[in-house]
C-alpha cells in the first residue's frame, strides 16, 4: 500500500509539547507535514507556563529533516485559539488539520470539587476545542478540506470515578464531534475522534502494568489516518491502546412503544426496553436519523 504523505500540509497540534501530542506531531512530520506546536508549557492541572516544551518538540522535529514552528498560546481563551490558528497562517500560509490534544488533570471526588476545578478542565478541553477549531474550520470551510480529531477519553464516554469535570469535557467533545462531522460534510472536511489510553504524565499513576504496552506512539497512526486525506471516515469516535483499535458506537435498544405510557409500565416493561440483543438496536447518526426510528416506531402502532 502507498504510504500516507502529508506534503503541503499543515498540521495544528494542541498540547504537543509531550505525551501524546508529541507523539502526533513527530509522526505527521515524518510523513511530510507541516507542524505548529503548540503547548502553553503549564503544569498538568494547568498552572505556570513554559516556552521549552514546545520548542524541545520543534527541535526534534527539525533533526528530523522535518519542519515544524512553537507557539505558546492557550487554547482556553477565544484570543488564544485565534492566536493559535493565525500562528499557523504566519508560518506556513494555511491550515489543513488540527488535533486538538490539549488537556489537564484536576480530579477530585464530585462532592469535594470546587468552582476552579470544573471551569478550568471544560475550559482547556472542550472550550479549547471550540476556541481554535472555529477559526481553522472556517478556514477549512473556505479552502474546501480540512481534517479535525478531537481527543476524546473512555473517562467520559463510560465514566471514571474521581473526574466528573474531565469527564464531562470529554463526553462533549465527542458530541462536538459529531455536530461538527456533519456541517463540514458538504465543504471536504472530516471530523472524528480518538479515546486514547497511553502511558503519559497524565496517567503514569494508575495504567500499573499496561503502561509499557501502550506507549503514546502506538496511538498516533490512527490519527495520522483521520488526519489524512485519504480517511474514509467521518464521526466516528475511536477507542486506541496499544495497537488495539476500536469503535465506540452510541446506540439505542429497540424499545417499545407503551399502550399505557405510565410509570407503572415503564416498571413492567423496563427488562425490554433495555434489553439489547445482537440485532435489536440502532445506531442514529444524526438527530434526522432519531426522529425517523421514533416516527417509524409509533407508526407501527397506530
Amino acid at each position: 500500500m502507498t504510504e500516507l504523505r502529508f506534503e503541503g500540509r499543515v498540521a495544528i497540534i494542541t498540547g504537543a509539547g509531550g505525551g501524546l501530542g508529541r507523539s502526533h506531531a513527530l509522526e505527521l512530520a515524518r510523513r511530510g507535514a507541516q507542524i505548529l506546536v503548540n503547548d502553553l508549557g503549564g503544569a498538568l492541572d494547568g498552572s505556570g507556563s513554559s516556552v521549552t516544551a514546545a520548542q524541545h518538540v520543534v527541535d526534534e522535529i527539525t533533526a528530523l529533516g522535518g519542519v515544524a514552528a512553537p507557539n505558546h498560546d492557550s487554547v482556553s481563551t477565544p484570543e488564544g485559539g485565534q492566536a493559535i490558528v493565525q500562528a499557523a497562517i504566519d508560518a506556513f500560509g494555511r491550515v489543513d488539520v488540527l488535533v486538538n490534544n490539549a488537556g489537564i488533570l484536576r480530579d477530585k471526588a464530585f462532592h469535594k470539587m470546587d468552582t476552579a476545578m470544573i471551569d478550568s478542565v471544560i475550559d482547556v478541553h472542550l472550550k479549547g476545542a471550540f476556541y481554535v477549531g472555529q477559526p481553522a474550520f472556517r478556514l477549512m470551510r473556505e479552502q474546501g478540506y480540512g481534517r479535525i480529531v478531537n481527543t476524546s477519553s473512555a473517562s467520559g464516554l463510560f465514566g471514571n470515578f474521581g473526574q466528573a469535570n474531565y469527564g464531562a469535557a470529554k463526553a462533549g467533545l465527542a458530541g462536538l464531534t459529531r455536530v461538527l462531522a456533519l456541517e463540514g460534510a458538504g465543504h471536504g472536511i472530516k471530523v472524528n475522534a480518538i479515546a486514547p489510553i497511553a502511558s503519559t504524565r497524565m496517567t503514569q499513576d494508575i495504567l500499573g502494568e499496561l503502561a509499557v504496552r501502550v506507549s503514546p506512539d502506538s496511538v498516533s497512526p490512527l490519527v495520522a489516518y483521520l488526519a489524512h486525506e485519504e480517511c474514509s471516515v467521518n464521526g466516528h469516535v475511536y477507542s486506541v491502546a496499544g495497537g488495539r483499535i476500536a469503535r465506540i458506537l452510541v446506540a439505542e435498544t429497540e424499545g417499545v412503544v407503551l399502550a399505557e405510557n405510565t410509570p407503572e409500565a415503564i416498571v413492567a416493561q423496563l427488562g425490554v426496553i433495555d434489553e439489547l440483543t445482537a440485532d435489536g438496536f440502532h445506531e442514529p447518526l444524526s438527530l434526522d436519523d432519531e426522529t425517523t426510528i421514533i416516527a417509524k416506531a409509533l407508526a407501527e402502532v397506530s
